[in-house]
């Protein structure tokens, strides 16, 4: 009976024990969820233990050091980048832990306050301890009130570095990313460099380029879909290591490229037109030209891609005399000045004849943003063609004013283009100062007013007036002096028409007298008063 109730009486106390450590195991391991209490008091300061990478409990300081953080990353990701940021070769001293077992690593102090890291692994698991080493310090320098508007505005600051479109990092002397914004997290992944992002955080771009302070150098960035990004890398030094920025440089990179399309365009262009073409910037360098220009000024092309300004360019032809030489060197330079100025108004045109014979038109057109356009044409062979047609017509002119004959020729518009000696002899009125502005309505109401009344005048003026299908025609006119002026109309080539006069002699009549036949010449007798 004794023996049934102790047995009975153990099996309760068992049940009990077991109980109670089972609710005590309960509430000291901590839940995934972080829901459930915690082993750790706040007296521990901040404690983490983990299970190789994964957290299995921490201390109520340790949870509060990254409550505030906009990085969503594991805890092990974020408690290395703080370790990182303030300790020396964190990653080296943790591979020494298996073999030690703890480790004590003090803080760099150039990065911030003093912090005493102990690192301890048992049974597989490993707990890291940080001690503010100026905590009492701290707790006297600061009240409640500064403490409280020092985490706010922590809190601001980092909700907008999680926010803010641009890549932040912090990397040491050595490349070692160990701190980064969550948009510098976002392009490690589109970079598919990992997927799940652990520590040391891998680098986007090479170390050396992101190690220039204030370099504002450029670099691609190859996406895991094929696509490029580009960024413009600037950093600043920061102790041992550097703050670096990277700014997104798509567009910029994109206008780049149509720009410089945009100019092999206008350059393949510009190569094949005959016309010397030169295009200065607001302060008058050259900035583009095509290889006519080196053609028509003899340049060199080392002298021209060295970018010389408009002056030097123009100093450079005058020494191969192919500008027009000036009488004294300081009006020339006077006069490349006033032509500079009136290109960049738009109104600078001008013709130059070089001692070597050639002639060249040079125009001056302005651009946008005050840039400046020089053109430069040979036009040797048009001023050629000029001068020899205008000695045609000078040829022609001698040929018909030996002519006996008056002659008028009218284009097929009507208007007087050529009449001779003759004519201004016949009709005593000079019509070369008005070549192109008679008419030949005109001129038949002044043969009109000199002649005795005919209709030759208005047949004239229909037959000229009407080319197409024309015959020639011959009438005679008499003049107010009474003398007969033969008058002879024929068409020409291109609708345009002859006239020609021609004095005609008097007709001698026979008539007898006093036995005798004599012969009698008309007078003249004028037939209007």
């Amino acid at each position: 009976m004794n023996s049934d109730w102790l047995l009975g009486l153990g099996l309760v106390l068992t049940s009990t024990v077991t109980a109670l450590f089972g609710v005590w195991l309960l509430h000291a391991l901590p839940s995934r969820s972080g829901k459930t209490g915690s082993a750790f008091d706040r007296s521990e300061g901040v404690v983490f233990l983990f299970d190789g990478e994964s957290l299995l409990d921490s201390s109520p300081a340790a949870r509060a050091l990254f409550a505030s953080s906009p990085n969503r990353n594991s805890t092990w990701a974020q408690l290395m980048s703080y370790l990182a940021a303030r300790f020396d070769d964190i990653n080296a001293a943790l591979l020494r832990l298996p073999q030690e077992g703890v480790i004590s690593l003090a803080s760099n102090e150039t990065r911030g306050e003093p912090i005493l890291l102990v690192a301890e692994l048992r049974g597989g698991l490993t707990r890291f301890t940080l001690h503010d080493l100026d905590a009492d310090q701290s707790a006297m320098r600061h009240d409640t009130l500064t403490y409280r508007v020092q985490t706010e505005e922590l809190a601001m600051l980092r909700n907008m570095m999680a926010r803010v479109p641009v890549l932040v990092w912090r990397q040491n002397a050595a490349g070692e990313v160990f701190w980064a914004n969550p948009t510098y997290l976002e392009a490690v992944k589109t970079t598919g460099e990992s997927k799940n992002i652990t520590w040391p955080l891998p680098p986007l771009f090479e170390p050396t380029a992101s190690a220039r302070p204030g370099s504002g150098q450029r670099q691609k960035l190859q996406l895991s879909d094929g696509n490029t990004r580009w960024f413009t890398l600037v950093s600043f030094a920061d102790g041992d290591g550097f703050i670096c920025f990277g700014l997104p440089a798509d567009a910029t990179v994109s206008a780049e490229k149509a720009l410089r399309d945009f100019m092999q365009t206008l350059t393949k262009t510009f190569a094949q037109l005959q016309v010397g073409l030169a295009i200065f910037d607001d302060a008058r360098q050259l900035q583009l030209f095509n290889p006519a220009l080196l053609d028509l000024t003899g340049l060199p092309i080392d002298f021209l891609t060295s970018r010389p300004t408009l002056l030097a360019v123009l100093d450079a032809m005058r020494d191969r005399n192919m500008i027009p030489e000036p009488k004294d060197y300081r009006s020339w330079r006077r006069q490349l000045v006033d032509m500079e100025k009136a290109a960049s108004t738009g109104h600078y045109e001008e013709t130059w004849s070089l001692p070597s014979g050639q002639t060249y038109r040079v125009i001056g057109r302005p651009h946008p943003n005050g840039a400046l356009a020089l053109i430069m044409e040979d036009i040797s062979s048009e001023m050629l063609r000029t001068r020899r047609y205008k000695a045609d017509l000078e040829l022609g002119q001698f040929v018909i004013d030996e002519l006996d004959q008056g002659v008028a020729v009218f284009s097929a518009e009507g208007q007087l283009v050529m009449s001779n000696a003759a004519y201004v002899a016949l009709w005593g009125h000079d019509l070369s100062e008005t070549l192109g502005e008679a008419t030949v309505g005109t001129l038949c109401n002044y043969w009109r007013e000199n002649s005795a009344t005919t209709q030759l005048w208005p047949q004239i003026e229909t037959f000229v007036n009407n080319p197409g299908d024309r015959l020639k025609w011959s009438a005679d006119v008499r003049m107010n002096d009474g003398r007969v002026v033969g008058c002879h109309v024929a068409p020409l080539h291109g609708g345009a028409t002859l006239i020609s006069f021609v004095w005609k002699p008097a007709q001698a009549v026979l008539a007898p007298v006093d036995g005798e036949t004599i012969s009698l010449l008309p007078q003249a007798v004028p037939l209007r008063a």
